[in-house]
């Protein structure tokens, strides 16, 4: 198993995409060496490396694990996204397929697993899509695979809370430009044209090991989004948290943090790396 030694983790990581070279910041967590794959953690839609917190080195550690935590194209302290560039539906897909691909490829990680959050995990269900055995498996919580009005409703909320609340002044610390990340993600999902997303086709195609976790009171998803992924993907283990909402990794991480990572140990033992 290919993992960088801990002298020769890079910070960030430069990849050439869309005829431009995009600069991804990076930090390595958990264990310093392991022998298990790599665990690549893939944050929500306003998120980065910084806004996981604790969980992705909370999560490593309890189970023997080295994890990579990076912050998308347009988030965090990677390179903004130009103003004036609009993302269209496909953006999930285009890091599914094309970005997260060639990180994998420039640091050198055989056989990652994928945990994604949110719109993370919607990445990740798509790249186990296309990318099959090039994984050890996924592990997604409050995923997407379609859009419900549940959804649009609160991402209009977030719009008013972004322009009238607070909420700008709670991101700004985490972004290099917090107006370049936020309406990348708001604009998309709220533009006419995103309404008819739907990856429940590609999720039919997964065949690696599949967790998918959602909280029973998730303010973006209904549980039909997992359910819909369980009926797809019969392999797939469900995760049901009650009292919990969108971000299972901060409402019930202890539980998360031992399911989850127990079923990538027991996969884990079954394969040889």
């Amino acid at each position: 198993m290919h993992i960088p030694t801990p002298d020769a983790r890079p910070e960030h990581v430069d990849i050439a995409w869309d005829d431009r070279t995009l600069r991804l910041e990076l930090a390595w967590v958990g264990a310093a060496d392991s022998p298990s794959p790599p665990v690549i953690f893939l944050h929500e839609g306003l998120g980065s490396v910084a806004q996981w917190k604790d969980f992705p080195e909370r999560f490593c550690r309890a189970h023997g694990f080295t994890g990579l935590v990076y912050s998308r194209y347009g988030y965090g302290k990677s390179t903004p996204r130009p103003h004036d560039e609009r993302w269209g539906p496909d953006y999930m897909h285009r890091q599914a397929w094309e970005v997260l691909p060639a990180l994998i490829d420039q640091l050198g990680l055989r056989e990652p697993w994928l945990f994604g959050h949110s719109d993370g995990a919607s990445i990740a269900l798509l790249a186990a899509a296309r990318l099959g055995d090039e994984l050890s498996g996924i592990v997604v919580a409050a995923p997407h695979i379609m859009v419900e009005d549940v959804a649009i409703g609160g991402i209009r909320a977030a719009r008013e809370a972004y322009l009238a609340g607070p909420l700008r002044a709670r991101l700004a610390p985490y972004h290099a430009d917090v107006d370049s990340a936020f309406w990348a993600w708001n604009d998309s999902w709220l533009d006419p044209a995103f309404g008819g997303w739907d990856i429940r086709a590609e999720v039919a195609r997964i065949h690696i090991p599949l967790m998918a976790i959602q909280g029973e009171d998730d303010e973006y998803g209904t549980l039909e989004q997992i359910e819909g992924i369980a009926r797809l993907a019969p392999q797939t283990r469900l995760l049901v948290l009650p009292g919990c909402g969108h971000s299972p990794q901060r409402d019930a991480a202890r539980r998360v943090i031992e399911d989850a990572g127990r079923f990538m140990s027991e996969h884990n033992k079954h394969h040889s790396f």
